[in-house]
């Protein structure tokens, strides 16, 4: 307790700090909240930081990427979390959030990339999809059949009433919660991928953002879409036992079940690691995590854990995290990923 307080002397938010309560502060282990994407990576790298260090393992919880960000953006104080994952870049809103709630210093550490996939058994009839397809099987409203420029609500039960070289089995879909940024990766980059393929709904966005993005990104509710929660081992486990659902969720996870499951063709485009790192595979996106700054210092070994994470041992080309799913950022962004992660310089908010 007493180095505790010496280091919580030293702080420059101390003030903030100082109307925590001392049973409060008397936190040793970095808790880290958020995306249950980027948990997988961030746990082997905590298990490693505590097996190799001084320091307690950290804590990790799987709540969904807006989940921990919402926890983060809480406050200060180390009853809040200390580090967010997050499977998608911070929003401007939530940036703000932080700000109003005295979270004011946050470094933003940009780690990897990864491919987001429609699995299913490899005892199941594997897909080859376009956005396009992909929209129409689940979108909550689409466009008439009729061809008529008009929404209604989604009338397409089986895969082959999309388009008849799909399969001739019920439309079933388990995907994460509106909480994961898995969800939200995929609304962005699969459904409005595929929505604005249609010219007069793309027009809408100049007239109309708010009801473009509704279009766009929502869900079909009857059934056909299933919230399996964030835990997407859970996925896969129903995956195994029902040959007629699909699910959606992170290449590692499909690289850590490659003996059960297949992945989806998009756009014609397999989800291999040179795929997503080029971004030819339409379905990649980047993982990250974010910092407060005003708890290094406080709660011992956050700056440690950052660097341990920012290594070329942990996510180089031929770190122990590629051996487990995560795709590297090219070797000159991941330096400057490293320097920037190493110095804890804190984000503006302006790129966002």
């Amino acid at each position: 307790m007493i180095k505790l307080k010496a280091a919580l002397a030293s702080v420059a938010v101390a003030g903030a700090l100082a109307t925590v309560s001392a049973p409060t502060l008397a936190r040793d282990t970095i808790n880290i909240v958020g995306s249950s994407t980027v948990y997988p990576f961030a746990t082997v790298v905590a298990e490693r930081f505590g097996r190799n260090t001084s320091f307690p393992t950290p804590k990790l919880e799987s709540t969904g990427s807006g989940g921990g960000l919402k926890l983060f953006c809480a406050g200060i104080g180390t009853q809040h979390p200390d580090i967010t994952n997050a499977s998608r870049r911070m929003k401007a809103s939530e940036y703000e959030l932080c700000q109003s709630n005295g979270v004011e210093d946050i470094v933003e550490v940009k780690i990897g990339s990864d491919g987001i996939v429609l699995a299913s058994s490899k005892e199941a009839e594997n897909l080859d999809v376009t956005l396009r397809q992909l929209f129409l099987a689940l979108a909550k409203d689409v466009p008439n059949p009729d061809g008529s420029e008009e929404l209604v609500p989604n009338p397409y039960q089986n895969w082959s009433d999309v388009d008849d070289s799909l399969p001739n089995k019920p439309i079933r879909v388990m995907g994460p919660p509106p909480t994961s940024g898995t969800r939200d990766a995929f609304s962005e980059l699969a459904l409005e991928g595929g929505c604005k393929t249609f010219p007069w709904i793309k027009a809408i966005k100049s007239e109309d953002k708010s009801r473009y993005k509704s279009i766009c990104h929502s869900v079909r509710e009857d059934g056909a879409f299933v919230e399996a929660g964030e835990n997407d081992n859970l996925i896969v486990q129903k995956l195994t036992a029902d040959t007629d659902s699909y699910g959606i969720f992170g290449y590692s996870f499909l690289e850590e079940n490659s003996g059960t499951l297949q992945a989806a063709t998009v756009n014609g485009f397999e989800p291999t690691m040179e795929n997503i790192s080029s971004d030819q595979y339409p379905v990649a996106r980047s993982l990250w995590f974010y910092v407060k700054k005003a708890h290094v210092g406080v709660v011992p070994g956050i700056q440690e854990y950052v660097s341990e994470f920012a290594s070329e041992g942990a996510w180089g080309d031929n770190g122990y995290l590629a051996d487990v799913g995560l795709i590297p950022l090219d070797r000159s962004t991941r330096m400057e990923a490293s320097r920037h992660a190493n110095a804890l310089e804190t984000m503006t908010g302006d790129e966002l």
